[in-house]
C-alpha cells in the first residue's frame, strides 16, 4: 500500500513555483488529513498554497509538530524523460521519490497506525516552496511552531538512516548589477559591462568565503547579456551561502552587503531566502534519547548526527523548540538524476513515527 501510494504521489510531479500543479497536490493531501480526522487549512501563496492540518490529542498537552513539503526541484515530464518511476531489487526510483514524497507518504502511515491511540495533538505543516528556502512559508512555520512540544521533519535521514540534530544555516543572495549599453566595437569605451563587473564581485565573494572556515558558497545562476556586439548592461547571479553558526553567517552577509563597484557601475544585493543555524542544544539531545527509546520499542536502532543541508526544521532549532530532522525513507540521490528510495525503509520509518507520537 505504501508503494502504491508513492507511486500515486510521485505520479502527480510538483515542481516550485508550478501553483497549479502544487495545488492539486495540495487538494489530495487535504483530503487525506481530512478523512484521518484532522482539520485543515490552506494558506493561499501565488506559488503554491501551504497546508496545516491539526489532528486533536490528549487535552491541555503541547502538540508534535510534523514539518514537510511538496515541492521538488524537477521539472514536469522528468518521469516521462530521464527519470521513469521504476522499482527493482527493493529500491524505489523517481522525481521526489527521496525528498521528499517518500517522507510524506511515511507520515501519512504512521497518522493512519495511531488512528484511535491516546497522543499528544498533532500538527502537520506542508509547504510549497522549501526547495527555494521557503520564503513564503517561512512567518507559517514560525507561527504554527508557537508552543510545540517538538518538532519533527521528513526530509532524508543521514545515509545510514540516522536522525539529523543540526543543520548549517542557509541563505541565497542575488547579486545584481546595472552597467552601461553601448557598440562594443564602434563605441566601447562609452559602455560598462555588467558581466564584467558581475565577474569581479564573484571574485570578491570568494575571497569573502575564503577568509571564513566552515562556509560553504554556490554560485548557482548568472544571467546577463544578450549580444556579443552589444556592451552588456545588466548581469546577476544567485549565490547560495551555508553556515555553520550564526557568527560566521553574520559576519559572511554583511561583507556580501557591503560589496561596491569596481568600475562605473550600480551593484546591488539582497536576501532572496534565509535559514538561521540550528545548532545542537540539550533540548534536542533529550528529544533524540525519547526517540532511541521509541525506536527500541519496535526493534529499530536510532542513532543521529549533524547535518550540512538546510530545511524548515533550522527554524523550529533556531527557535530553541527540540527538534529532529530526517524521518523520510533511507535511499539516496536528492537533487540528482539517480533519486531513490530503499523500499523496505517507507514501512520501517511509519513504525517509528508511529512509535515516536505515542510515546512522548
Amino acid at each position: 500500500m505504501m508503494i502504491e501510494r508513492l507511486q500515486e504521489y510521485v505520479g502527480v510531479e510538483t515542481p516550485t513555483g508550478d501553483a497549479a500543479a502544487l495545488n492539486a497536490f495540495t487538494d489530495r493531501l487535504a483530503t487525506r488529513y481530512a478523512d484521518l480526522g484532522a482539520t485543515v487549512r490552506r494558506e493561499q501563496h501565488p506559488t503554491g498554497d501551504h497546508l496545516v492540518a491539526d489532528f486533536p490529542g490528549r487535552p491541555d498537552e503541547a502538540p508534535l509538530l510534523f514539518l514537510a513539503h511538496h515541492d521538488t526541484v524537477w521539472p514536469i515530464g522528468q518521469l516521462d524523460g530521464p527519470m521513469p518511476w521504476h522499482e527493482a531489487d527493493g529500491v524505489i526510483h523517481g522525481p521526489g521519490v527521496f525528498d521528499m514524497k517518500g517522507g510524506l507518504v511515511v507520515l501519512e502511515t504512521a497518522l493512519e497506525q495511531v488512528a484511535g491511540s491516546e497522543h499528544r495533538p498533532l500538527r502537520i505543516v506542508v509547504v510549497a516552496d522549501e526547495e527555494v528556502g521557503s520564503p513564503s512559508a517561512r512567518a507559517l512555520v514560525t507561527t504554527e511552531a508557537e508552543g510545540v512540544y517538538a518538532a519533527f521533519g521528513f526530509e532524508p535521514p543521514h545515509p545510514d538512516g540516522g536522525l539529523k540534530t543540526s543543520r548549517w544555516g542557509s541563505t541565497r543572495v542575488r547579486i545584481e548589477v546595472a552597467g552601461r549599453e553601448a557598440h562594443a566595437a564602434l563605441d566601447p569605451d562609452s559602455g560598462v559591462s555588467a558581466i564584467d563587473e558581475l565577474v569581479d564581485q564573484l571574485i570578491a565573494v570568494r575571497r569573502v568565503v575564503a577568509a571564513h572556515e566552515h562556509v560553504l558558497c554556490n554560485v548557482g545562476t548568472i544571467t546577463g547579456g544578450g549580444r556579443t556586439n552589444v556592451v552588456p548592461g545588466a548581469a546577476a547571479a544567485d549565490v547560495g551561502f551555508r553556515f555553520m553558526d550564526p557568527e560566521t553567517e553574520r559576519s559572511v552577509l554583511e561583507a556580501i552587503a557591503g560589496l561596491r563597484p569596481v568600475r562605473d557601475a550600480q551593484v546591488q544585493t539582497r536576501i532572496l531566502s534565509n535559514r538561521p543555524a540550528w545548532q545542537p542544544s540539550p533540548g534536542t539531545d533529550e528529544l533524540l534519547a525519547k526517540v532511541v527509546e521509541a525506536g527500541r520499542s519496535v526493534g529499530q536502532k536510532i542513532g543521529g548526527a549533524p547535518a550540512s543541508g538546510a530545511a524548515d526544521t533550522n527554524l523550529t532549532g533556531w527557535l530553541g523548540i527540540p527538534t529532529l530532522d530526517g524521518l523520510g525513507p533511507v535511499g539516496k540521490g536528492a537533487h540528482a538524476v539517480h533519486e531513490q528510495v530503499i523500499a523496505a525503509t517507507l514501512a520501517e520509518r511509519a513504525a517509528l513515527v508511529a512509535a515516536i507520537i505515542t510515546s512522548l
